[in-house]
């Protein structure tokens, strides 16, 4: 293994993804898996798809190996079988409510089928009430029983006061029974109140998962070794994704030429990578840096460096899309024009060529309203409501955070007209914003830095 890499990809000026001699790295490409390994992976995918056919009419069992393959980050192989497994569920899920002797079953039922879509009515939980209409006491000995409810209560919709209320009593007791103790089953209770998984990113949490994973049963041990090389095999295509990203990044030049704007492209495919994570598409994520740079840079020269008048014709002349506004622009600014031209025919051409439909007048008024000015929400607010406290502030935001899931989650439960695929690309996006805010008062970004590490440095051993 290489050295510990010491960069942030907050604040370094280079595409650190690219392997240099300082990083004891012999050359610019990283080693793909052998034809031996791909075969094996095949055989384990096979193993794991025979296990999901024969796991029969054990409903916990089969929701187990589910949430473990969604978990695992592999369940991008298995949608067919995944679907087979739900749908039954579904069609039986209201008996599951009368089991009081599984409330882990119950509560994990509920949130694998509302994550995939299914509508299952929250009343099933009212049933965990006693007669005065509170929870029963006697689910706080239920640990495991009560993360499930936690991860149930994620998925909740607005005017369910049942799962607010589970939310809040499984939360209490958690926190409280994980300050008294300090064994692993403690470190998987912290993981699972700080990133529930509803709202965490799967795959950035696969290693983590994949280490708390233990068990006797044979389906565990064929799970595990299966999540092993696939992730060996994914690390193996973001490596090349990086590589075709920092290429197109040198190749376009706009890093000399404007010297001073951000220099992350490491960063910037962050977003593509969290966003669309199915090995699958490749192509997408390194099409999806192209634009998501120009949004950096353009930022950059609204924030730091265009005048008023500069920045104001550079909005008329992307408005207007038109070379004659180009002209009157300063030579920054039509180096940056001519970038987000060339992008955007390039996507244009792209989705022509594969779909038939041309998206230029589309691509051409999507922008992002700028006033040269980022605004900070805690202190709008806190100037609205003069007197407002710093920690009513944030009860606030974070409030308006849940809400907002909550009509995320309504969203994919309705009907809509977009793609599975791409309402969970919209849901990656929310619960990729977290990370790629959360600097610390260097102004790095230590958990997005500790994921990338992860995902495209750091092996697991067979």
């Amino acid at each position: 293994m290489p050295r510990a890499h010491t960069w942030s990809i907050a604040k370094d000026q280079n595409l650190v993804s690219i392997p240099s001699e300082k990083d004891n790295h012999p050359s610019t490409e990283y080693p793909s898996p052998t034809n031996e390994f791909y075969m094996e992976h095949a055989q384990k995918l096979e193993e794991v798809r025979s296990v999901l056919k024969e796991v029969g009419e054990d409903t916990l069992e089969a929701l187990l190996m589910i949430d473990a393959i969604q978990r695992l980050g592999i369940d991008y192989h298995f949608h067919g079988e995944i679907e087979v497994v739900l749908q039954r569920l579904h069609t039986k899920f209201n008996t599951l409510s009368d089991c009081h002797n599984n409330l882990y079953e119950l509560a994990l039922g509920f949130r694998l089928l509302r994550q995939e879509g299914y509508y299952v009515s929250a009343d099933v939980f009212n049933n965990l009430k006693d007669t005065e209409g509170k929870i029963q006491e006697k689910l706080s000995e239920d640990i495991k029983g009560l993360m499930g409810l936690y991860e149930a209560s994620q998925l909740s919709i607005k005017g369910e006061d049942i799962l607010e209320e589970i939310g809040n009593f499984s939360s209490q007791l958690l926190n409280a029974w994980n300050t008294h103790n300090d064994h692993s089953q403690a470190r998987i209770v912290r993981n699972t109140l700080g990133h529930p998984h509803h709202k965490s990113l799967a795959r950035f949490m696969a290693k983590s998962f994949l280490s708390d994973f233990q068990g006797t049963d044979g389906w565990i041990n064929v799970f595990r070794e299966l999540a092993k090389m696939d992730f060996n095999v994914v690390k193996s295509i973001h490596q090349k994704e990086m590589l075709q990203v920092s290429k197109w990044w040198k190749d376009l030049g706009l890093a000399k030429e404007l010297k001073f704007a951000r220099n992350q492209p490491l960063k910037w495919y962050m977003w593509p990578l969290a966003v669309l994570p199915d090995p699958s598409l490749s192509e997408q994520r390194v099409e999806l840096t192209k634009p998501i740079s120009l949004v950096y840079i353009i930022d950059d020269i609204f924030d730091v460096h265009g005048t008023l008048d500069e920045l104001t014709l550079f909005t008329e002349a992307v408005n207007r899309w038109e070379y004659e506004a180009v002209e009157q622009l300063p030579d920054y600014m039509k180096i940056c024009f001519n970038a987000l031209n060339g992008i955007t025919n390039e996507i244009s051409s792209k989705v022509y060529n594969d779909h038939g439909w041309n998206p230029m007048e589309s691509l051409r008024k999507a922008d992002e309203n700028q006033d040269g000015h980022d605004g900070s929400y805690l202190e709008c607010y806190m100037k609205e409501k003069p007197g407002t406290s710093i920690e009513n502030a944030r009860c606030h935001v974070m409030h308006t955070i849940s809400e907002t899931w909550k009509s995320l989650n309504n969203e994919c439960l309705a009907p809509n007209p977009f793609s599975t695929c791409f309402t969970k690309a919209c849901l990656n996006v929310a619960r990729m914003v977290p990370l790629m805010y959360s600097y610390d008062d260097n102004q790095c970004l230590p958990s997005l830095e500790e994921h990338m590490k992860s995902l495209v440095y750091e092996s697991v051993s067979s």
